[in-house]
């Protein structure tokens, strides 16, 4: 004899067939080295990655994701924000064992071109900016994490953010590292809410 399932359990019994065959994305301690350097220096380095192409080449501008590998290489894949507080969604290839560092919401805090400023004032400045968020979001194929003001990143020593340059930066901001990525499909929305800024991201990810 045959039995039939209701709509309501077959749908059940799909959804969990795809949340058991989604990747999982292990979310790093904000404190926890990613290869051998700590996820403050990650922060810095972001921002020289995000700072070192022309706005129409910037994976921060990127409309769609093809901009994902530029400036790509070594153990760490940045992901890009956003200038705009509408959502971005782009998709990307992204190599195996890689671990992805990115921010959730961040800001940068820069000397003045007409005069010198401490480094004592600059993260000053970007701490400013970088209050206590209303809305920190990250979530992975549908799982959300929380405590995500824990992973704040503030800069402790300031840094030229172009090489050649004497202009000093502090940043501060709320980051996140995850992986290393198995192969797979990941499905990632993060972003955060400040009193002056916000951004909202999507991105699709083919890890192969």
């Amino acid at each position: 004899m045959r039995y039939a399932l209701p709509l309501s359990a077959s749908l059940l019994l799909l959804a969990a067939a795809q949340a058991a065959s989604a990747q999982a994305a292990p979310l790093i301690a904000p404190t926890k080295p990613v290869a051998g350097v700590s996820q403050e220096e990650w922060s810095k380095r972001w921002w020289r990655w995000a700072l070192s192409f022309d706005d129409d080449d910037s994976p921060v501008t990127d409309p769609d994701g093809s901009r994902c590998a530029a400036g790509q290489s070594g153990p760490v894949w940045f992901l890009a924000g956003s200038y705009g507080t509408a959502r971005t969604i782009r998709s990307c290839h992204v190599p195996a064992g890689r671990t992805l560092f990115f921010p959730l919401v961040n800001a940068l805090a820069m000397e003045p071109d007409d005069a010198d400023e401490s480094c004592a004032s600059l993260k000053r400045r970007a701490a400013r900016q970088t209050p206590a968020s209303s809305a920190l979001v990250l979530e992975v194929n549908g799982r959300r994490f929380h405590g995500l003001d824990a992973h704040r990143q503030a800069t402790r020593r300031c840094f030229h953010v172009v090489d050649g340059d004497d202009t000093l930066a502090a940043g501060n901001g709320f980051y996140v590292a995850l992986g290393p990525l198995r192969r797979g499909r990941y499905t990632l929305n993060f972003g955060g809410i400040l009193p002056e800024q916000s951004q909202a991201v999507t991105y699709t990810l083919d890890v192969d």
